[in-house]
């Protein structure tokens, strides 16, 4: 059964950080592209950053390049995001998911992904 386990969110300040896990199993982790997508209230789901299965290829949404950085350690089954330079309108609950396919290298979009954890709440507030 495939399964993925957020943790690490929590308040902080403007300008803070916090680091986001993603632990995965009941798959072959590292035959999976495996992404972090956010959705604030009253907000649809977007695609923050993902990650290839061979480690070899990044995306990152352009409100978060130069600020966010997501690594996978396969032999740990985690995927990790990096968020530094937090602001407010980067509040939502953060999810991680895997690609579809194993084919795919990376995606921003949800509906290319298949399994989902139960997401982890990040507020960003003074």
């Amino acid at each position: 059964q495939v399964q993925l386990v957020e943790s690490g969110g929590g308040l902080v300040r403007p300008g803070g950080s916090l680091r986001l896990s993603c632990a995965a199993s009941g798959f072959t982790v590292d035959s999976y592209g495996i992404g972090w997508f956010r959705q604030a209230p009253g907000k649809e789901r977007e695609g923050v950053s993902c990650i290839s299965s061979s480690n070899d290829y990044t995306y990152y949404a352009d409100s978060v390049k130069g600020r966010f950085s997501i690594f996978r350690d396969n032999a740990k089954k985690s995927v990790y995001l990096q968020m530094n330079s937090l602001k407010p309108e980067d509040t939502a609950i953060y999810y991680c998911a895997t690609l579809r396919d194993p084919d795919y290298v990376c995606s921003g979009s949800p509906l290319d992904f298949g399994s989902w954890g139960q997401g982890t709440q990040v507020t960003v507030s003074s």
